[in-house]
């Protein structure tokens, strides 16, 4: 039985191993969406932007929502 099921689950590994890979950046994105480190270097680089009169205070305050909001997703 194990020789059969590999004769016909081969031609669906590129398939299985493509979906592993897709989980492995998932799992890589949602890190580094929710390390803290990350999170603070954004909100430092909003801060800096907003204090260069890049952004108004408005982009600003949408900035930072934003980025805690996909911190707690």
């Amino acid at each position: 039985m194990g020789l059969f099921t590999a004769l016909v689950g081969w031609p669906l590994a590129p398939v299985r191993l493509l979906i592993k890979v897709g989980e492995l950046i998932e799992q890589q994105v949602d890190a580094q969406l929710h390390d803290p480190a990350m999170v603070r270097r954004r909100l430092e680089e909003v801060e800096e932007a907003r204090a260069a009169g890049l952004i108004s205070e408005e982009e600003e305050a949408r900035a930072v929502e934003d980025i805690l909001g996909q911190m707690i997703t």
